[in-house]
């Protein structure tokens, strides 16, 4: 896949690049609707976002999609790090299919081995199960369309742990017959590469997986720092053809010197914190639901600040 303007042409004229998409991580349909009349050029779309962000529920997606901005929903089945068993990785790769099949525009996923390296056989098998839900299939879904994780690596055994899928009969599945129309959908690769031992490595090993884009902070904790240590324009230099989406931190200020760094795209929450309604607490009394979390607030898409962020992309 190529970007939206090749850096060999870009660099050979600056002024035929196209300027980088804003892209705004929201938690509701309602937040997706502030970021579309925001002006941003696309959502991505999770749950538990104080977590890190969660696979959304089918629900929540189904109701996003509907609000008409492209939506690109994250895969990720827990909290935590980005190693993951073999029925975790089953987990995901149904998941992805369910999500293409609800209408969203691109998926965003990422793994890790044990040692810091960028899982690429969990990549292909993400990238393969979303092309392939995403192709147009002019039958009635079957079978064949269950996920199974293949097995890792060339000649080896299945994947243990995932037990065989029990077959189903056409009659036994929910869906209507219909006719499934061929629609672009784009793969990004998530801040997995930012706790990659190596994350410029973990950047270049993307070449020929067939992802879209990479969301990255230049292996920092935000863009800022990656832009000061040199990893972020590294990164952009090394990933060919390979989109670079600078997220994590983000701050106004920081647009200008990412737009330099020559990034494709800027990513930001563009968050608020709400807290819980005075009449469904009892006045001096906290509960604990279980969670580290705050049960007391959430977040939800301020408005202002992806409309501050278009003008910081638009000016820079």
């Amino acid at each position: 896949m190529t970007n939206d303007a090749t850096r060999a042409s870009s660099s050979a004229d600056p002024s035929a690049r196209r300027r980088p998409a804003l892209e705004i991580a929201v938690t509701s349909a309602a937040g997706a609707v502030t970021a579309r009349d925001g002006g941003a050029d696309r959502v991505e779309l999770c749950s538990a976002l104080e977590l890190g962000g969660v696979t959304p529920s089918q629900g929540l997606v189904e109701a996003a999609v509907a609000t008409g901005v492209p939506v690109h929903a994250l895969v990720r089945c827990r909290p935590g790090g980005f190693a993951y068993d073999a029925d975790e990785l089953d987990v995901m790769v149904r998941e992805i299919r369910a999500l293409v099949r609800s209408g969203v525009a691109g998926v965003v996923v990422g793994a890790l081995r044990e040692d810091g390296s960028l899982d690429v056989d969990a990549l292909r098998w993400f990238v393969e199960a979303a092309l392939d839900a995403a192709a147009p299939r002019h039958r009635v879904a079957g079978p064949q369309d269950v996920a199974e994780v293949p097995p890792r690596g060339v000649g080896s055994a299945r994947v243990p742990g995932v037990s065989p899928l029990e077959p189903r009969t056409l009659e036994s599945l929910p869906l209507e017959p219909r006719t499934l129309e061929p629609r672009p959908l784009e793969i990004t690769v998530h801040r997995a590469v930012d706790r990659a031992a190596d994350p410029v490595a973990a950047v270049t090993a993307l070449a020929g997986l067939g992802v879209t884009r990479v969301l990255t902070s230049g292996g920092s904790s935000t863009v800022g720092a990656g832009l000061a240590s040199g990893v972020l324009p590294r990164l952009v230099e090394v990933a060919g053809d390979v989109q670079v989406m600078a997220g994590g931190g983000v701050q106004l200020g920081d647009v200008p010197a990412l737009v330099a760094a020559g990034v494709d795209a800027v990513h930001l929450s563009a968050k608020r914190a709400r807290a819980v309604r005075a009449s469904s607490s009892r006045s001096g009394t906290t509960v604990s639901l279980g969670t580290e979390a705050s049960t007391d607030s959430w977040f939800e898409t301020d408005h202002d600040l992806v409309r501050a962020a278009r003008h910081a992309l638009d000016q820079a």
